[in-house]
């Protein structure tokens, strides 16, 4: 007999339904493959979902629309009429609130322009495209606000106008004290001044120009009028020559490296009546480095004038020769003059003791010995050597009387000796 072979579908043999491994690893893969794809939706949806919440505010000048524009206005005036509104304890909570939390009491506006019911609006949320303004309200607004400030300034103008008022009333009591205060001194004054029959010149000297007034008042005499500075230093109708007490002054300029050395610019000397004998200005023998102006008065075209050095000095030494010299510091103007003279003749009012000790000074100005023993102002501006030697001659006449006598007790006691 012949064995019949049967023939296997290929069907049969591709179908692994027979192993259960197989069946396990098929449903496996499917396992995953679902998985995967649920995985790749859910992310995508929240990309979408993500992108849909995010709202960026506009970059672009025409995404600004002026409903986005009014809105913003809108809520500044809001928040500056409410926190003025409310106390300082609750503006100061609402001002730190109002930057985390929703904005509140913003009109919500339908697509025709009508108010509705008042919602939260949260800054950062806000779409320009669905949020709409009416411009009638903020325009109503603006008006209340500029009357608010104009209000305000002219509160302010008024309170400025006060202050002043009050500013001048006190500066008028204080120059009513003042007067009351000065009378009441003069009638002190009056009051302690009881002496008859003295010249008001010497009590002058002695206490002062207000004691002297009184008196003057008193014994009815008129006030003498103020006098220049020439009127005092200069004997008006006086002899103009020579006399035996001449004062000399020198002006100088600087030379070398900044002006530090000096010498000779100008010569003045005056007679004892205060008349100019004297005066010249004179040619430097060195490049001036500094006029000294603001002191010394000296300009370029004053020394283009001037003359020579020797022949100045030999002028000056003819004339001071056997007279009494006067001046302030006078040693200066002899060692730039390179000349010398007797001390027995020299008269210095800065070394003069009683000088010294009635003005509290060991070398006392010349200004400061004018103001105090002339009532007179020297020195003002830029010196003149015609003045400070008549300045000088005018301190030196007012005590010559007592200088000479001291002088001449010295030289007797120096004899016995």
């Amino acid at each position: 007999m012949t064995k019949i072979k049967i023939k296997e579908s290929k069907a049969s043999t591709s179908i692994p339904t027979a192993n259960p491994e197989n069946l396990k690893k098929q449903h496996r893969k499917k396992k995953r493959k679902i998985l995967w794809k649920n995985k790749v939706k859910h992310v995508g949806k929240k990309k979408e979902d993500t992108k849909a919440m995010r709202v960026l505010p506009p970059k672009a000048p025409q995404e600004f629309s002026s409903n986005w524009k009014t809105l913003q206005e809108l809520l500044k005036q809001k928040a500056t009429s409410f926190d003025k509104s409310l106390p300082v304890t609750q503006t100061y909570s609402k001002n730190h609130t109002s930057k985390k939390e929703n904005v509140k009491g913003i009109p919500a506006i339908s697509g025709g322009g009508k108010m509705g019911k008042f919602k939260s609006v949260n800054k950062m949320d806000c779409d320009p495209a669905q949020t709409s303004v009416p411009l009638a309200t903020l325009k109503s607004e603006r008006t209340a606000t500029d009357k608010n400030s104009t209000e305000g300034k002219g509160n302010s103008k008024e309170h400025k106008k006060r202050k002043n008022s009050d500013i001048e009333k006190e500066q008028a009591d204080i120059k009513h004290k003042r007067r009351k205060s000065e009378e009441h001194m003069e009638q002190h004054l009056e009051a302690d001044i009881w002496f008859d029959d003295v010249d008001p010149d010497d009590i002058e000297a002695a206490i002062g120009p207000e004691a002297a007034k009184v008196a003057r008042r008193k014994m009815g005499i008129e006030d003498k009028p103020q006098l220049s500075v020439e009127q005092v230093l200069v004997k008006e109708k006086a002899f103009a020559g020579l006399t035996k007490a001449v004062a000399m002054d020198c002006e100088m300029v600087g030379v070398g490296p900044q002006g530090e050395d000096s010498i000779l610019a100008r010569v003045s000397i005056v007679n004892q009546f205060g008349k100019c004998i004297y005066d010249k200005h004179v040619k430097p023998t060195e490049k001036v480095t500094d006029y000294r102006t603001a002191v010394s008065g000296i300009r370029p075209k004053d020394l283009k004038k001037g003359e020579e050095f020797k022949s100045v000095q030999k002028e000056v030494a003819d004339i001071l020769k056997g007279r009494i010299l006067v001046g302030h510091a006078v040693h200066n103007d002899l060692k730039i003059l390179f000349l010398d003279h007797p001390k027995k003749k020299i008269r210095d009012t800065q070394r003069y003791k009683p000088f010294r000790k009635e003005v509290k000074s060991g070398r006392p100005s010349l200004k400061l010995l004018c103001e105090k023993l002339l009532n007179v102002k020297v020195q003002t501006s830029e010196h003149c050597s015609i003045q400070d030697a008549q300045a000088a001659m005018r301190l030196y006449t007012l005590v010559k009387k007592q200088w000479e006598a001291n002088i001449n007790a010295k030289s007797k006691r120096k004899c016995v000796a």
